[in-house]
């Protein structure tokens, strides 16, 4: 996908709900793709990006000699992956409790100008990383380390994160309702889908506004009977 076509899908994608997105998505078959667990600590501040990774395992002395340290760790390599329009998505195995990353380690992030960080661990030093700026989402928030429970094992490969599978290149859309992922090879379609779901619901609600009727009447959508009662009033 060349780098305009994906900015302006960005672009549209945030103008755009979760609650939408997700319908969107689950339309085409490719649920489950709302993040379980994981949400907004940074209310107010919508996240669109696509996805760079990390995968996080329980740490056992094989595998701690060997990853590669300091510089070269998993955690840096996907975190130096991201930038304008990527953002970082890790997964914690659900490990609510566990520490990703404090205000040193995701300084990375804002340095690398990244759209935003998902979990569904937990962020160490909030306070401190919020003031970075990008949206954050996860799953808790602690002062403690989390090496005791997880360890940064592989950056770039696919991975899940509240329970829904990510790959590089997802489409990822976060709001204070939560966080829906979009796979990239449905991406157009899900947009086009939406934005005509998003029309339709207007219409709907304005209906039964005016009419002052139960939402039943419009609601769930009925796309035929809308698109007959839209001809009517341009008719009128």
């Amino acid at each position: 996908m060349k780098l305009n076509q994906t900015n302006q899908i960005l672009e549209r994608l945030k103008l755009l709900p979760t609650a939408t997105i997700y319908s969107a998505v689950k339309h085409f078959g490719f649920d489950p793709c709302w993040m379980k667990g994981v949400h907004t600590y940074t209310p107010g501040q919508k996240l669109v990006g696509q996805a760079q990774t990390l995968r996080f395992v329980p740490p056992r002395a094989d595998i701690l000699k060997e990853t590669k340290l300091k510089e070269n760790s998993p955690e840096y390599q996907a975190m130096g992956s991201t930038g304008p329009g990527k953002l970082i998505v890790m997964d914690a195995m659900g490990k609510d409790w566990a520490s990703i990353g404090g205000d040193v380690k995701l300084l990375h992030l804002k340095i690398k100008g990244a759209e935003g960080l998902v979990t569904d661990g937990a962020v160490r030093d909030l306070d401190t990383v919020k003031s970075y700026g990008f949206p954050i989402f996860a799953s808790g928030r602690t002062g403690a380390v989390g090496e005791p429970d997880i360890h940064p094992f592989e950056a770039g490969g696919t991975i899940q994160c509240g329970g829904v599978v990510v790959r590089p290149g997802d489409f990822i859309i976060g709001d204070d309702d939560g966080v829906v992922v979009v796979y990239s090879e449905i991406v157009k379609e899900t947009i086009e889908w939406a934005e005509k779901h998003e029309s339709y619901e207007e219409f709907a609600k304005s209906l039964i506004e005016s009419e002052k009727v139960a939402p039943g009447k419009y609601y769930p959508i009925d796309e035929k009977l809308l698109d007959s009662l839209r001809n009517q009033n341009n008719t009128q």
